[in-house]
């Protein structure tokens, strides 16, 4: 997988957060919302396991959040970097109120939780079966494009324990789409 390109604070975006703040401008939120919440729902469907009530509630939690600290963004990151990172945290506030097993000490249990992998599996649908902290980690890192300085420190885990999870995660899709003949849609 090739991570995809974060999208890049534009100066239409500056713009509609100072308006924002300015003018507590519904319009300039409603462009703001626009103009982010594609992508950030696509990153909370990828995190809540393609579950999409779950992706639904992080969003609008995200964007709760969001507005209510919106007059402490300093710009030191990207506003959509900050973003996903407050999605990242209602993902996993969500996860802790509905614990599911374990990160798996290896594939093979990985494959043989409680959850039927179905017949045919492509990558979205691999990475969906696989535990919380694997899929975070694939999805910062592969998808999103974090570097594995920037997911530990989201995730407050160490960097070795971030390539660690991002090599088993990576396994475990490999073995599940190895094993249900899909491995045309691995890229790497």
């Amino acid at each position: 997988m090739k991570p995809v390109p974060r999208l890049a604070d534009t100066s239409e975006i500056q713009t509609l957060v100072q308006e924002f703040l300015r003018r507590e401008s519904e319009d300039s939120f409603r462009r703001l919302y626009r103009a982010c919440t594609p992508r950030l729902y696509q990153f909370a469907l990828r995190v809540t396991g393609r579950n999409t009530n779950d992706a639904n509630d992080v969003v609008q939690e995200a964007w709760v959040r969001a507005v209510e600290r919106l007059h402490e963004f300093r710009w030191k990151s990207a506003f959509t970097t900050w973003l996903t990172g407050i999605a990242l945290n209602c993902s996993r506030e969500l996860n802790r109120r509905r614990p599911e097993p374990g990160v798996q000490p290896n594939t093979e249990a990985l494959l043989a939780t409680a959850r039927p992998i179905p017949e045919k599996v492509d990558l979205e649908t691999a990475i969906g079966f696989l535990p919380a902290g694997y899929r975070t980690v694939l999805i910062l890192h592969d998808i999103e494009g974090f570097q594995h300085d920037e997911i530990a420190e989201l995730l407050d885990i160490e960097v070795g324990s971030s390539k660690s999870q991002l090599s088993r995660a990576r396994a475990s899709v490999r073995t599940m789409l190895t094993q249900n003949g899909s491995m045309e849609y691995l890229d790497e």
